[in-house]
């Protein structure tokens, strides 16, 4: 029997409009590996009344997912987990207002392993054979898989599609797993993605687009290749604060020199000008993606950056109703 623990947590979001009488208490679940489970680290799901309120409806649930993200290395497990906690309480609100159980894993960035950029899902989570470390992006499904059986065993009727959204490397990571597992997210919500929403495509221009930069190797590296006609089906939300300097491009541990240079010299500078050519690469290659820039804020999320997102999700759920 896997061991978990389950927490009762009351939250209460004057700001979200809560009347007094009816507070997001909710049940967070804190689900641990198995042997089996096909994952090495734990999650978080948390379930907002509103989830059970639509399964009790009838209604088909999607899972919101957000990774977690301790902005550096560090190998205190302690740190992981309480960044993942906190990252709970964080999408408490969007998970109640949309009405989705919300899941969060608590993947481990070891400073021991330094080079591989866990929270960002870069090229070396793909190559890595560190136990524990090796293909996140398949952990996690297996984590969706896990936290889908144990809703459906309620009687809960839960769609295979998530809902993923993430910010800084977490926006990174939400980017590169709907590009790796596109079949599997229902739509993504990407903040300020490093310096580089990942490109997706092969080539551009007649240069070859490696992956992170872009898909070139995805066969290489990950056993599959691209899924180009499932992806453009998945709606992406784009936001970036226009003085958001937060560039991972120059840095080691996410990118290679060669990759650098190659975003650098197709793509620009700095992440604002690249910005625009990325919204330009995703318009050619005809994926259904907003891109939003907010010209006053830096690397945050802002309250309109908030409210906007929670809209974009609102319709893919509003268009989704009735299908698994």
């Amino acid at each position: 029997m896997r061991n978990f623990l389950t927490i009762v947590l009351v939250l209460t979001f004057v700001s979200a409009g809560f009347c007094a009488d009816r507070l997001p208490t909710s049940t967070t679940i804190t689900a641990k590996p198995a042997e089996d489970s096909g994952f090495s680290w734990p999650y978080y799901l948390y379930i907002p009344l509103t989830a059970e309120e639509k399964a009790a409806a009838g209604d088909i649930l999607h899972l919101l997912i957000s990774t977690n993200n301790t902005g550096r290395t560090t190998d205190d497990y302690i740190e992981h987990e309480t960044a993942a906690m906190k990252l709970i309480s964080m999408v408490a609100t969007p998970g109640y207002n949309l009405g989705c159980p919300c899941l969060v894993p608590v993947f481990p960035r070891p400073a021991t392993q330094d080079s591989i950029y866990t929270h960002a899902l870069d090229r070396d989570c793909l190559t890595t054979g560190v136990d524990g470390l090796e293909r996140l992006d398949l952990q996690l499904i297996a984590m969706i898989e896990d936290a889908r059986s144990r809703l459906k065993d309620r009687g809960w009727k839960v769609s295979h599609k998530v809902l993923i959204a993430g910010f800084s490397a977490s926006g990174m990571f939400a980017n590169r797993f709907t590009v790796l597992h596109p079949d599997h997210v229902l739509a993504a919500a990407v903040g300020a993605p490093g310096g580089w929403p990942i490109a997706p495509v092969k080539q551009w221009q007649g240069h070859a687009l490696p992956y992170p930069v872009g898909v070139d190797d995805l066969s290489a590296l990950a056993g599959q290749d691209f899924k180009e006609k499932a992806y453009r089906e998945v709606p992406h939300f784009f936001f970036m604060g226009g003085k958001d300097e937060n560039d991972s491009v120059v840095f080691r541990d996410g990118y290679r020199e060669m990759d650098q240079a190659l975003v650098l010299d197709l793509f620009g500078e700095t992440p604002r000008e690249r910005w625009y050519i990325a919204e330009k690469i995703y318009e050619f290659m005809g994926a259904r993606a907003e891109f939003r820039l907010y010209p006053d804020a830096g690397h945050e999320i802002s309250e309109r950056m908030n409210e906007d997102m929670s809209r974009f999700f609102m319709k893919v759920l509003a268009e989704s109703t009735g299908k698994p």
